[in-house]
C-alpha cells in the first residue's frame, strides 16, 4: 500500500502543521523530491526553527568583527590586513552511530566552512563528551572518535592543537563531537556564499555524488532510541586526500578573479548549498541534474539533491570564466562541471531528462522557514542543586584524594588523545597541546593567535545561565593565561529535545548567559552551530554550550605556558585562595554527587583580573600562568608541575594552619571563577606585588617552585614520580575497560 504524502512528511520529520504550510506555499501537493527538500531545509539542523528567536539576542558586532554570523565562518581582524576565520560545528549524532566516520567528516565539514571563506586553515580543535568511564560503549566510542579526528586532520596536513574531553553518564546515549577550525585570510580576499548575476554559471566541483548521508540533517534533528544503529547509511564517508586537493583547488581558483560566490555542500548537500546561495542574493537557480557527477548508477533526483557525500562545493563563476575554473580543478584531478545558471525569479528549478522534476520558491524554504517560540518550564534547580554537606564523609588523606582526582577520567592526562594528532605540521604551532591554550605564529608578522575551547557541562546542568557564563569566562581566561587578548567567540550549543519545555528553558537561559558574558568580556559571537535532540530514550544530555575562542598576541614571543619554569620562582594565586565545592569535580568523583550551585561569577571582576594578567605578561613579570578550574588549587598546582616538558618542576606550598575537613576540601579542591595560578621570578616579585596593590587585585603568595617533590603543608607530601604515574595512566584505564 502506497504511503500518503502526509505519512511521508511525518517520516521525514515534518509535522502535520508544517506539511499544511507546504501545501499553502505551493498551492498544490509536492512530489517526493520537493517534499524531501522541504523536510531537510525545515529540519532543526538546517533551519534553527527552535533556536533562531533566542540566537538573535547574542552580541555579534564589534570593531574587530569583519564577518559575523550568516556566512560559512566568522572573521575577525588581527591587523596589517589579516583576518582570522573560525567556526565550530557539531557532528554528534553521526559520531555516536559510526564514531570514526562521524568524527572524520565533522572535521572535514568544518575545514570546508573555513576555506570556503578564502582562508587557509592553520589549526583544528575539538570538544568531546563521552559517557561514563565505566560504560561498556565508552572505550569503543573514544577510540573511534579520536582516530577519526586524527585520520582526517593528519592526512589534510593541518595540525590539531587543542581541545577538551569530558566524561559523564548523561552522555551515555548521545556523545558530543564538536569540531573547530581556524584559518588565516586577507581581509580584502574574503569570499561569500552568493549566487549573483543573472546568467552566471552554477558549477559543481569536487567529489562525485553518492548515496551516503541521505537525510543526515533529518537524523540530526530527532531523538535516538534502540533502533539508532540502523541509521548507519545516513552517516557520510570522508576522504581527506580528496579534501586536500579540494582545498588547494579552491584557494587557487579564488586567486584568479573568476568567482562570484562559493558554498560548501554540508548538511543537506546540494539542496542547502544551492538554496542558501540563492537566498542570500535574492536570486533563483535553474539546475540540470543530468550533469551532476555521480559515482553510482541510477541515482534519482531525490538522492542527488539530498546526498551528503563529502568533499564537494557549489560555486557561481563569472560568465565566460567557466573554462578557467575547469582548468584549475582538472589540474587537481577533481570534477568541475557547469550544472546550472543563476536566474532572477526567486525559484529553484530542477530538471532531468529535459523535464522539470522539482520547482520550488526559494525564500519560503530559507527566510520563511518555521520559527517557533517553544514553551519553557524552568527546571527545579533547587532540587538539582540540593546538597547535604553534613552527610558527606570527608576523606582524611588529602594526598590520596589528590591522586584519585589526577587519575580520574576528567582530570587525567590527555596525552593519549593528542599524541595521535599531528600538532606540528605547517610549523605554526608555538604552544602545543597540554597548556591552557594553543598559540600559533602568523608567518611574516610579529603577531600570534591563541585558540581554545571550553565548557563545563556539569555547571550548565546545575545552572544553565551561570554555567554558560562560566564557559565564556574560562575560555577568555585560558587565552589570557597564554598572553593573548580575547577577540571573539564561536559557539556550539548542544542540548536535548527542544519540544520539552524544561530543555527549551535550559537553552534560553544558556543563551542569555552567553550574551551577558560575551558583552562583559568584549568577545562577540561571530559564528556557531546548534545541535538539539541530543536525547536517547527520553534521557537528555547535560546542556553543553561549548565556546571556541580566538585571542591575539601582538608579539608572539611574549606567550606564556602553564608549567613552572625554574626552581626558586615564587608561586602566587591571583583571585580568591579558596574555592567552593558545589558542582565541583571533587564532589562528583570523590563523593559521586552532581549537586550544589556552580561558583559565583562576577564578570566585571573577571575582566579586571584578565586585563591585569595581560599587563603583567606584557611587562615580562609572569613566568607561568594556569587557570585554576576543574579540581581546584591542588590539581592546578599538580598540573603546573606535570605539564613541564622537562619533568623537572616541583613545588613547596604552605596554605596555613590545619582547618576543618570541609574547609580543607574547599581550599584544596574547591572551584571558583577568576582564579589564576602564576609563578614569578624572585627579581620581579616586588614589582608584581606593587602592581597588584595599585590595581586592587587580590593576590596570595603561597610558596615556591622547587627541583622536585610536591608538598602542600600541612596536608600533602608526595614524590612527583607517583603523581606523574597516576596522572599519565588514568586515561588509558578508561580505554582498557572494554
Amino acid at each position: 500500500m502506497e504511503k500518503s504524502l502526509l505519512q511521508q512528511a511525518r517520516e521525514f520529520g515534518l509535522s502535520e502543521e508544517e506539511y499544511g504550510r507546504v501545501l499553502k506555499i505551493l498551492g498544490r501537493e509536492p512530489n517526493h523530491l520537493e517534499l524531501g527538500i522541504f523536510s531537510v531545509m525545515w529540519s532543526e539542523h538546517c533551519s534553527y526553527k527552535s533556536s533562531r528567536i533566542h540566537l538573535k539576542t547574542l552580541p555579534t558586532e564589534g570593531p574587530q568583527v569583519v564577518q559575523g554570523p550568516g556566512e560559512n565562518a566568522g572573521v575577525v581582524d588581527i591587523g596589517e590586513g589579516w583576518g582570522v576565520a573560525f567556526k565550530m560545528e557539531s557532528h554528534n549524532h553521526p559520531s555516536y552511530i559510526e564514531p570514526y566516520q562521524g568524527a572524520a567528516t565533522g572535521v572535514g565539514g568544518i575545514l570546508r566552512d573555513v576555506f570556503t571563506m578564502g582562508a587557509r586553515p592553520i589549526a583544528n580543535l575539538n570538544s568531546l563528551r563521552f559517557g561514563a568511564g565505566d560504560h561498556p560503549k565508552t572505550p569503543f566510542l573514544v577510540s573511534g572518535v579520536v582516530a577519526g579526528i586524527a585520520g582526517y586532520g593528519n592526512c589534510m596536513g593541518i595540525p590539531t592543537v587543542g581541545g577538551e574531553v569530558f566524561f559523564d553518564a548523561s552522555f551515555n546515549g548521545n556523545i558530543l563531537v564538536n569540531a573547530m577550525t581556524v584559518g588565516l585570510v586577507r581581509n580584502d580576499g574574503i569570499f561569500k556564499g552568493l549566487a549573483e548575476g543573472v546568467g552566471n554559471p552554477v558549477m559543481y566541483v569536487g567529489s562525485k555524488t553518492g548515496r551516503d548521508g541521505i537525510h543526515g540533517a533529518t537524523m540530526a534533528s530527532g531523538e535516538f532510541d534502540e533502533s539508532s544503529e540502523e541509521k548507519r547509511p545516513t552517516v557520510q564517508v570522508g576522504d581527506p586526500f580528496t579534501e586536500k586537493l579540494l582545498l588547494e583547488a579552491c584557494l587557487e581558483v579564488m586567486s584568479k578573479d573568476v568567482l562570484v560566490g562559493i558554498q560548501d555542500m554540508g548538511a543537506a548537500g546540494l539542496t542547502s548549498s544551492s538554496f542558501e546561495m540563492a537566498s542570500r542574493s535574492g536570486s533563483g537557480i535553474e539546475m540540470d541534474l543530468d550533469k551532476i557527477p555521480v559515482r553510482e548508477e541510477g541515482m534519482t533526483p531525490y538522492e542527488m539533491m539530498l546526498s551528503e557525500s563529502q568533499e564537494r562545493m557549489l560555486l557561481v563563476a563569472k560568465r565566460g570564466c567557466e573554462d578557467k575554473v575547469v582548468e584549475v580543478f582538472k589540474k587537481w584531478d577533481l570534477d568541475a562541471v557547469v550544472v546550472g545558471r543563476v536566474t532572477d525569479d526567486g525559484w529553484m528549478r530542477l530538471k532531468m531528462d529535459g523535464k522539470v522534476v522539482g520547482e520550488l520558491p526559494i525564500a519560503p524554504l530559507t527566510d520563511a522557514a518555521p520559527l517557533y517560540d517553544r514553551p519553557q518550564k524552568p527546571a527545579d534547580l533547587k532540587a538539582r542543586q540540593a546538597l547535604d554537606f553534613d552527610s558527606l564523609v570527608w576523606p582524611k588523606k588529602c594526598g590520596e584524594t589528590l591522586l584519585s582526582l589526577l587519575g580520574s577520567p576528567n582530570l587525567s592526562s590527555r596525552k593519549w588523545v593528542y599524541r595521535q594528532y599531528d600538532h606540528m605540521v605547517m610549523t605554526n604551532s608555538v604552544v602545543l597541546p597540554g597548556s591552557d591554550a594553543a598559540v600559533l605564529r602568523v608567518k611574516g608578522l610579529k603577531k600570534g593567535i591563541a585558540v581554545t575551547s571550553d565548557c563545563n557541562s556539569r555547571y550548565c546542568y546545575l545552572d544553565p545561565r551561570l554555567g554558560a557564563r562560566h564557559a565564556v569566562a574560562e575560555a577568555a581566561r585560558n587565552l589570557a593565561c597564554s598572553g593573548a587578548k580575547p577577540l571573539a567567540a564561536t559557539d556550539c550549543l548542544n542540548f536535548g529535545n527542544p519540544e520539552k519545555p524544561e530543555i527549551m528553558w535550559e537553552f534560553a537561559e544558556a543563551v542569555k548567559g552567553l550574551g551577558e558574558a560575551c558583552r562583559a568580556l568584549g568577545t562577540p559571537i561571530v559564528s556557531g552551530n546548534v545541535s538539539l535532540y541530543n536525547d536517547t530514550n527520553g534521557v537528555s544530555i547535560f546542556p553543553t554550550p561549548t565556546i571556541g575562542m580566538v585571542g591575539l598576541l601582538e608579539d608572539v614571543t611574549k606567550h606564556v605556558t602553564s608549567w613552572f619554569k625554574a626552581a626558586g620562582d615564587a608561586v602566587f594565586v591571583i583571585g580568591d585562595l579558596s574555592g567552593t565545592l558545589g558542582a565541583s569535580e571533587y564532589l562528583s568523583w570523590i563523593h559521586g554527587k552532581t549537586a550544589g550551585a556552580p561558583p559565583a561569577l562576577d564578570l566585571d571582576r573577571e575582566k579586571v583580573i584578565q586585563d591585569f594578567l595581560l599587563r603583567c605578561i606584557d611587562a615580562d613579570l609572569i613566568r607561568s600562568a594556569h587557570d585554576i578550574s576543574d579540581g581546584g588549587l591542588a590539581v592546578a598546582l599538580a598540573e603546573s608541575c606535570l605539564t613541564d616538558p622537562d619533568k623537572s618542576a616541583g613545588v613547596e606550598i604552605s596554605l596555613g594552619e590545619s582547618k576543618s575537613d570541609r574547609e580543607t576540601a574547599e581550599l584544596l579542591f574547591g572551584e571558583g571563577a577568576s582564579r589564576i595560578l602564576v609563578s614569578v621570578s624572585p627579581q620581579q616579585v616586588g614589582t608584581f606585588e606593587q602592581l597588584a596593590a595599585a590595581a586592587a587585585i587580590p593576590i596570595s603568595r603561597i610558596g615556591n617552585v622547587v627541583p622536585s617533590g610536591f608538598k602542600i603543608t600541612p596536608w600533602i607530601d608526595l614524590p612527583m614520580d607517583r603523581l606523574r604515574r597516576v596522572w599519565e595512566d588514568g586515561f588509558e584505564k578508561v580505554l582498557n575497560k572494554a
